[in-house]
């Protein structure tokens, strides 16, 4: 046990200085960005789920947050916020980054979440062939229910984001070390690998926790080859942030909001099983 706490605080602490750099650029960005980009998606029209896709990859911790509002404005259409939602990458990216995983594979991932989001976003604009618009007031939900973001100071905001991660990556890093200890980590690997589509049926689940902790566990049981490309994804592009959480506070519509969280799950899980089956993890190694 000694040395399972040893060697998951060493591992944290290595990490610790590149996850609050990588905060520190993010937060810049969401300083500087957040207004123009919700103003983007906005006067998007029938390209919606292609900006949404492309925005939504970009480090802004109240994107997803702006979209569910901009939707029950009626101001975007689901499939802008669907494409919004699919490609919407929480805390993966700093957590990638910080691993020190390669640029190529961080960029690979990022593109794969916006295709997906922006191809199944247009089907379902297709799909309905409907457009709706309105006049309501967007509300900027994202500091009272997410990260603090909108805060000036940018180290303090950094630094509170990087502490709050590390403390995740803390509790998940020790739980996966403690199982490698009893079990061993081939045999947790292979019993996990080995079930495709359970894995991405169960990483989906995970994905749609609205809460930090769930991106930070799928990015890291994939990092330590737990969980394979497929069902990372499933669990990332299930993975709305708070935007799931922001769309059931504002919206009355309890059924359209189960549909939507249903809508959802379906294609971050067929989507991920179609990557496990089709091989692609082969050009992200």
């Amino acid at each position: 046990m000694l040395d399972v706490i040893l060697d998951t605080t060493i591992d944290a602490l290595k990490i610790l200085p590149f996850l609050f750099l990588t905060y520190i650029v993010m937060e810049y960005i969401e300083h500087k960005m957040s207004e123009k980009t919700k103003t983007l998606i906005q006067k998007s029209g029938k390209v919606g789920p292609l900006y949404g896709g492309i925005l939504g990859i970009l480090p802004q911790c109240g994107f997803s947050a702006a979209a569910s509002n901009l939707y029950v404005a009626r101001i975007i259409t689901l499939g802008t916020l669907i494409a919004v939602y699919l490609s919407t990458s929480d805390e993966m990216l700093p957590i990638l980054i910080s691993e020190q995983v390669s640029v190529g594979i961080i960029i690979k991932i990022l593109l794969l979440k916006a295709f997906i989001g922006i191809l199944a976003g247009f089907i379902i604009d297709f799909v309905l062939r409907k457009k709706e618009k309105q006049t309501e007031n967007i509300k900027h939900l994202c500091e009272h229910e997410h990260c603090h973001c909108n805060e000036k100071n940018i180290l303090i905001s950094a630094l509170k984001h990087s502490l709050n991660i590390f403390i995740f990556i803390y509790i998940t890093s020790f739980l996966l070390n403690l199982l490698f200890s009893y079990i061993g980590e081939e045999t947790l690997a292979s019993f996990i690998l080995n079930k495709p589509i359970i894995s991405e049926l169960l990483a989906g689940i995970v994905g749609l926790i609205p809460n930090c902790a769930a991106s930070v566990v799928i990015t890291e049981l994939y990092i330590n080859g737990i969980i394979s490309l497929g069902a990372m994804m499933s669990g990332l592009l299930v993975g709305a942030g708070v935007g799931l959480l922001i769309l059931f506070r504002i919206n009355d519509n309890l059924k359209e909001n189960l549909k939507i969280t249903l809508l959802l799950y379906l294609i971050g899980v067929v989507a991920g099983i179609l990557i496990e089956l089709s091989g692609i993890s082969v050009f992200f190694t």
